[in-house]
Formats: structure tokens, C-alpha cells, sequence
């Protein structure tokens, strides 16, 4: 049986949202009522602690885990005393609920999301955990690990116009709203863009939802800001490996965010942004800077790419053969394990990478910058203030030349600690580096020219002068110590280290 997503009803749905208000049911309300062993276990969905805690359990909020969460039945007249003003028969109406023997059931998922100092409702299909099933191929996911990603890593300055490229259920398309004055959300999906009107209703949000592939329902419109989590999984053509909407777009290998990043650009306002992640395949023999940089020539763009993990195709593919909610040593399992080793070597891949796309178009006719790293390790949480930062600064790098990096006084960001290891009875130490505590937590080993030009990196004196100087102390020339200053300063600007 087909279950269609919630309807919008602007009178049942602002029922639903009191009463949702009322109960306290939100991540803060619902966590204090699990206690945090059985609401992180949750997150794991590990679903036993949160049924311990909720069966015996009167409060309202235990009602809506067990029914909308952990897709148990809940009798009727719990469900009625835990949305008081919706009512059962309102419930049922906007098709949240249906009836078994003397209970309810959910027909959806529904639980509390938390982000950037405010609480939203976020519906979706019922997963895993909640029907003991595999996912059908138009599954329309909650909040996952990778809308969580993305979320975290975008940047969020004001601006007028933004674009949420695959919303799904609409994760993105809330945060924009706290930032932007317009938000246009797409998906090829027609069951997820349900669900995103739904979600925009029930959290008293307007978008402008539009239906088609990729780029194709804004053809020749721009925006300030782009934000993408697409259909990025890389999946065999073959046929013996179930595609679903949410995870697989429909081209061979890694096209998909390939074609995304190659076009984006004609939709970005001059010093517009796009974030996207992706996955990307490093065939043997050739490195992922290679293979993202070919992605990058041509488009005009600005480009900051972290890879943020690795994985062989065998790693990658149990990922992605468990995440439809197949499990190890089945045959299913081993038959789609097989069909992406096959996939993987038939285009001779030996590994593939995971990251995050920072794409921005220059104003002017500059040359772009292009800044590819990897950063496996603990990050800045959230990263996207850190991001804008950091194409802020690389903006303004690539705007300037090296007299105006010389002639600006630079200073030590806050968050900047100096490290120095010595070998025991030395006088001196081996080793002198900065360290960065947050962003992308960078370290930059120091030289005796760099580390006297950082101890005077005070936001006063600027820094040719500050080279002048160590070159008459350190008795050396003054264009090799400026030479080696200016990379140094390019180095530490553009990753936050040093700051205006």
C-alpha cells in the first residue's frame, strides 16, 4: 500500500504546531525526557533505551517518540491527550496517523530539529528503524548525516535570493530562512517536494517550491547563495542495485556532482556562493585534486574543496549496500557488494573521496583562486562561519598583491596558540608552530624568519616594516626575507591564522 506524504491544511497544520509547542516537543524538551544515554543511542538508531524510557511514561512527548519515531502503536486516547487541539480526527486528516485495531499508527516520521539558536519540525518517510523494512526507492529522508553536514558547513551571510538544489524534505531550506529574504527549493522528487510544503507549513515558512532536475526549474536565474546536498552516491548502472531517489541521480560514476559543479556558475550572482558535497572518484594512478580540478577549469570559479574522507570500493560499497537497510551476509548484500566492485573496476577507481564544495563567483575579471585540501580530522562545529572567513579571505588575497599584503598590519586570530617542542637540556627549540583552534584547526611549522614576524604580528605594525627589521637583525637579504614573508602571510591569511 502506497502512503502518501502529510497534505497541507493551514488550520489543521497550525493546530499541529501548537500543539507540538505546548508538549515541549522539541530536541531540548525530548532529549531531557529520554536523559542523553537513550537520545543518543536514538541517534544511532538504536531504537531500546528510547522504549524504555517512554513505555511507562505519561508525558505527552513519550506518546509522539513512540508513535512518530519509533513507529510503535499508541492507543488512542494517548495520542489524543498528546495533541489535544489537532485532535485524533485532525491527525488522521492531514494523514499523520491511521488506525490499528484500537491504536494509531504513523504514517510518516516526525520529530524536533534543533540548529543555529532555533527549533523546527521536520517530517519525512518512516524509516528503518521504525518499520523494520528496507527503504523503497522514493524514500524521502529526515535529517541525516549528510543534510547535517551540509547545514553545518554553509556559510550564512544575508542575502536576497537563495536556492536549496535537492531539498528533499526541506532541512536546508530551513536554515536559509533564517538569512535569506527569498528561498527557492527544487527536487525531481514530487513525494519530497510534499513533504517540503509540509515542513515550510509547519514551521510558518514560505518557499517557492518548484519541481524538475538538477539546475533545469531555474534555468537562467541567479541567486546569492546555493546550497546542495545532491544525489552524490555513486551507483552501478547495472540494474542489480536498487536506486533511490534520495541517494542516486542517475548517471554513471561521478557525473552527477561533476555536471553540478560545471554549471552552477552561470546561476550565481557575481560574489554568490554555491556549497555542495559530493563524492568523487580517483581512478589508479591520478590523484583527487587532479580529478575535482578538471570539474573547476573552465568555469570562471573560485573554488575551496575539502576532502573530508577516503574510502577503497570496498569500503564504499558496504557503505552504501547497508544504507538501503540491507544487511551483511545476505545475498542481497553480497549481490549488490559485487555489482560495485564490478562498477569500481570497470573505470579502474582505487579509492573515493567525500567532501565539501565551495564554489563562489569573483566580481570583476579576476583570475579565481583554487584552494584544494585534505582535512580528515575534527573540524570547527558548525564549520560555516569559519567557511565565509575563509573565502573572505581568500577573496581578498586574490584581490590584492603582494606590496598590499606587505603593507597591511596583520594580527593573530584569537583562537591562535604557538607551540614549541624542544629536546630535553636544548636551549633552543626544535620545532616552533602556530595552531589553529578552530575552522579547520591548521598548524603552520614556523622558520626563525617566520616565527619573528609572528611575534610582532600585533594589528599595528605592518608587516613590510616588521620584514625590514628581522632581515637587519637576522643579518639576511632583505628580498629573501620578504619573499619568504609574503607566502608565509598568504599561507596563514588565507586559513584564518592571521587576520586583519
Amino acid at each position: 500500500m502506497t502512503v502518501h506524504p502529510p497534505r497541507v491544511d493551514d488550520a489543521l497544520v497550525a493546530r499541529l504546531r501548537a500543539d507540538l509547542v505546548a508538549s515541549d516537543f522539541t530536541v531540548a524538551g525530548v532529549t531531557a525526557l529520554l536523559g542523553p544515554m537513550a537520545a543518543a543511542a536514538l541517534e544511532r538508531d538504536q531504537a531500546l533505551p528510547a522504549q524504555r524510557a517512554t513505555d511507562a511514561s505519561s508525558d505527552p512527548r513519550a506518546a509522539l517518540v513512540r508513535l512518530f519515531t519509533l513507529g510503535d502503536p499508541v492507543d488512542a486516547p494517548e495520542v489524543e491527550a498528546a495533541l489535544p487541539t489537532l485532535g485524533v480526527s485532525g491527525a488522521a486528516e492531514l494523514g499523520l496517523v491511521a488506525p490499528e485495531g484500537d491504536a494509531l499508527v504513523a504514517l510518516c516520521d516526525l520529530r524536533p530539529y534543533a540548529a543555529d539558536g532555533a527549533d523546527w519540525w521536520v517530517a519525512s518517510d518512516l524509516g528503518e528503524l521504525a518499520t523494520g523494512r528496507p527503504l523503497s526507492p522514493d524514500h524521502v529522508l529526515g535529517v541525516g548525516g549528510a543534510s547535517a553536514t551540509l547545514a553545518s558547513w554553509s556559510p550564512r551571510p544575508p542575502v536576497g535570493r537563495a536556492l536549496d538544489l535537492g531539498t528533499g524534505c526541506g532541512v536546508q531550506a530551513l536554515h536559509l530562512g533564517a538569512h535569506a529574504e527569498r528561498v527557492v527549493v527544487t527536487d525531481l522528487s514530487e513525494r519530497a517536494l510534499a513533504y517540503a510544503r509540509f515542513n515550510a507549513a509547519l514551521n510558518g515558512l514560505e518557499w517557492e517550491v518548484r519541481s524538475g532536475s538538477m539546475l533545469d526549474p531555474v534555468a537562467g536565474e541567479r541567486f546569492d547563495l546555493v546550497v546542495s546536498n545532491p544525489p552524490f552516491v555513486i551507483t552501478p548502472r547495472s540494474g542489480g542495485v536498487p536506486l533511490f531517489e534520495y541517494r542516486d541521480g542517475g548517471a554513471s560514476g561521478d557525473a552527477v556532482v561533476a555536471d553540478l559543479v560545471r554549471s552552477v556558475g552561470a546561476h550565481l550572482e557575481p560574489g554568490g556562493i554555491a556549497q555542495l558535497l559530493g563524492n568523487w572518484e580517483v581512478p589508479r594512478g591520478r590523484s583527487w585534486t587532479e580529478r575535482v580540478g578538471e570539474w573547476l577549469d573552465g568555469t570562471g570559479l573560485d573554488a575551496w574543496v575539502v576532502q573530508r574522507e577516503v574510502q577503497d570500493p570496498a569500503e564504499y560499497a558496504e557503505t552504501w549496500a547497508r544504507d538501503g537497510g540491507h544487511h551483511p551476509g545476505t545475498a542481497d548484500f553480497n549481490a549488490m557488494y559485487t555489482e560495485w566492485l564490478d562498477d569500481f573496476a570497470a573505470r579502474d577507481v582505487e579509492a573515493i573521496g567525500f567532501g565539501v564544495v565551495t564554489v563562489q563567483r569573483p566580481v570583476g575579471d579576476r583570475e579565481p583562486f583554487r584552494d584544494l585540501v585534505d582535512v580528515p580530522g575534527p573540524v570547527e562545529q558548525p564549520m560555516g562561519p569559519a567557511v565565509l572567513r575563509g573565502l573572505r579571505a581568500r577573496t581578498w588575497l586574490a584581490e590584492h598583491d603582494d606590496d598590499a599584503v606587505l603593507d597591511t598590519a596583520w594580527r593573530c586570530a584569537e583562537d591562535v596558540t604557538e607551540e614549541r617542542h624542544s629536546v630535553p637540556g636544548e636551549p633552543d627549540p626544535r620545532i616552533i608552530a602556530l595552531r589553529q583552534g578552530g575552522g579547520l584547526r591548521c598548524r603552520l611549522t614556523l622558520t626563525t624568519v617566520t616565527a619573528a614576524l609572528v611575534s610582532v604580528c600585533d594589528g599595528e605594525l605592518v608587516a613590510r616594516a616588521a620584514v625590514a627589521a628581522i632581515a637587519g637583525l637576522l643579518d639576511l637579504e632583505d628580498a629573501d626575507v620578504r619573499a619568504e614573508a609574503v607566502t608565509f602571510l598568504r599561507d596563514a591569511v588565507r586559513d584564518g591564522l592571521l587576520v586583519r
